[in-house]
């Protein structure tokens, strides 16, 4: 996977309100993270599904941060 695309896919993470990435399952979630790396740049099915299993593993990590952001008085 090449560096680009992993800042673009953490860009969207950040980006994305906390409380969506909390509220939608695991699927919802994936797919909603990966349909808006798609619209950036589009991605061929084996980008697809490198970057989905990428986030699968990442799933704790994503759910953390976006904690961290809503416990954080802005």
């Amino acid at each position: 996977m090449n560096p680009s695309l992993l800042r673009q896919l953490w860009a969207i993470v950040e980006a994305t309100q906390a409380n969506s990435l909390l509220n939608l399952d695991d699927a919802h979630l994936v797919q909603s993270i990966l349909g808006q790396c798609h619209v950036r740049q589009p991605l061929n099915s084996e980008e697809k599904t490198l970057l989905s299993d990428y986030l699968y593993s990442r799933l704790n990590l994503i759910r953390d941060l976006a904690s961290d952001r809503l416990a954080v008085p802005v």
